[in-house]
């Protein structure tokens, strides 16, 4: 059988020729009349290296194949072929799906811009002349693609990579008005919820500077509470935007599952992936979260979203609403805080004053089962989508991002030694988990969120919305970069009880600050049913009006 390969483009069609013997590394061949433009990474095309007969002994190894030489020289001559096809997607990618790379302006700040060390990268992209957020700043965390602007997710396995097209939420945030004004640092690939495993350093707490802001969207938070910024975009797997909102004191709300496309931003695992707003004030979430709301025809987690109005609906107050507070999400053992529980029941209080009915709410398994679920289905889902997927994985329709997937699959192993210990205990029990427990945990893990799912929404067939603290505790002092491992990692994800949860059944959660506890903030959470993100928004408006202006940090 005749072996072709793709050799370049005639005039927008695909040229195909027969290819040279078999030869360890074919070298690149010209892909098109002109260089550079929208090719970048993919400049010219490259003919895909063949494996050689010890990379097929370690496949047939790792399969548990025994073959002969014979078969070995016909699954070589098989895959030959098939690579082939390879070659041609490669050219055909180039010419018709990469895009030119926008010239955009950027800086890294210096140090004494950067006392909390929460900006990644500056700069300054100015949206439409009109819209409900002009005039407004935005930071974006640095998982969120900005197209020109450097992204590193927090990771040396990632530094360098620049982005050719902006995510849905930053085309839809710029279309609106909005004024990007660089990207916020956030955790070592934003698998924590403290903030000291960033590649660039650890992101103080304005409030104290030797404690944690909270994670992953670290900068984002910080930014919005030192008033650096109007608001920013963060990103929610297990806690993500309303951890750092919490322990900064500002409001992040994680939106319903799906309601916000991630188009864009790098991925941890497709079922908890959530991206959301973040400002000093409920309105500002409001706006924020009408505009980046919706499908975009491209986000696989998307099945045909509500439209929402959380604006209209913001001033509406609670009065005849029905508050749950959820037993299980207080005095939760070896980890809640007294003055913590004390701080949300004292603003649930008035929010009763204003007309709303309190009782107590139960999910058995909202304490310890729905976070041996959530470690299940992160860890396995990490190791198997973020890390072996090199971020977008396989197998599902929608959006995929072949060069960071390309660039991200060879740093990463270039800097493995560099990845923080809670990446690295994720990827060697994930690696054992799906080599050894054959993916079989995770899903029964994934079987098992219906039922977690439904004990929430049983909990709102008497309650509108549900309310806990969002972390259990008040900001912990940072985690020195050595020490130990286990240490480490605890600290990393030990604040996780509250949040985790509604990662995995999608429900809609509003983080608000409720008070100071020995001078540091106590957030309150609202959780509402899913797709009823504006009313979650409601409750939290309500109480922000009765409550007044939340004091700011002191500054340095």
């Amino acid at each position: 059988m005749e072996h072709r390969v793709a050799t370049g483009m005639d005039n927008g069609v695909l040229r195909i020729e027969p290819r040279p013997a078999h030869p360890a590394q074919a070298a690149p061949v010209s892909a098109c009349p002109t260089s550079g433009g929208p090719y970048r990474y993919l400049e010219n095309i490259m003919s895909v290296k063949r494996p050689s007969k010890a990379d097929f002994l370690i496949a047939a190894q790792d399969h548990g194949y025994e073959l002969s030489d014979s078969q070995m020289a016909s699954f070589l001559n098989l895959a030959d072929e098939t690579l082939s096809s390879y070659e041609a997607i490669d050219a055909l990618y180039a010419a018709h799906v990469a895009q030119p790379t926008p010239v955009r302006e950027h800086s890294k700040p210096a140090d004494a811009e950067n006392l909390h060390g929460a900006w990644y990268v500056k700069t300054h992209i100015v949206g439409a002349p009109n819209g409900p957020l002009a005039g407004r700043t935005v930071v974006i965390k640095d998982n969120v693609s900005v197209a020109g602007v450097p992204m590193a997710n927090g990771s040396l396995s990632l530094d360098g990579y620049v982005p050719s097209e902006d995510a849905t939420v930053v085309k839809r945030l710029l279309a609106a008005g909005a004024t990007v004004v660089g990207k916020s640092v956030c955790e070592d690939l934003c698998f924590s919820g403290a903030s000291f495993t960033s590649a660039s350093g650890a992101v103080k707490n304005p409030w104290d500077l030797a404690r944690n802001a909270g994670g992953s969207s670290s900068g984002s938070a910080v930014l919005v509470s030192l008033q650096e910024v109007d608001m920013a975009i963060g990103g929610d797997q297990g806690g993500s935007i309303r951890m750092p909102s919490a322990w900064s004191g500002i409001v992040g709300h994680k939106p319903t599952y799906s309601l916000v496309p991630y188009t864009g931003a790098f991925p941890i695992e497709r079922t908890i992936d959530h991206v959301g707003p973040m400002a000093n004030n409920v309105r500002d979430c409001a706006v924020m979260l009408d505009v980046i709301a919706g499908a975009d025809g491209l986000d696989s987690r998307q099945k045909n979203p509500p439209a929402v109005s959380c604006v209209a609906t913001l001033d509406q107050g609670v009065a005849g609403l029905k508050i749950g507070l959820l037993r299980e999400g207080f005095a939760i053992p070896g980890m809640s805080e007294p003055q913590v529980d004390a701080l949300v029941k004292a603003a649930v209080a008035q929010l009763q004053s204003l007309g709303a009915t309190v009782g107590e709410a139960s999910v058995p398994w909202h304490h310890g089962v729905a976070l041996d679920m959530w470690n299940v289905i992160a860890t396995d889902g990490a190791a198997y989508q973020m890390l072996q997927g090199n971020g977008y994985g396989m197998n599902v329709d929608g959006y995929y991002d072949p060069e960071i997937m390309s660039y991200f699959g060879a740093k990463r192993r270039e800097h493995a030694n560099t990845l923080s210990s809670s990446v690295r205990a994720v990827a060697l029990t994930g690696h054992y988990s799906l080599n050894n427990l054959h993916g079989a945990y995770y899903a029964k893990a994934r079987m098992l969120v219906p039922e977690l799912t439904r004990q929430y929404d049983e909990a709102f067939k008497d309650f509108d919305v549900l309310v806990m603290p969002t972390m259990p505790f008040v900001a912990t002092p940072l985690t020195a970069a050595d020490a130990p491992i286990e240490e480490y990692v605890h600290s990393a994800l030990n604040m996780l009880a509250n949040t985790a949860p509604f990662d995995l059944t999608g429900h809609p959660a509003t983080s608000i600050p409720a008070g100071l506890a020995d001078g540091l903030p106590v957030a309150m959470m609202i959780v509402a049913p899913r797709f009823q993100d504006a009313l979650a928004l409601r409750v939290a408006q309500a109480y922000e009006q009765v409550r007044g202006v939340f004091p700011r940090p002191p500054r340095v």
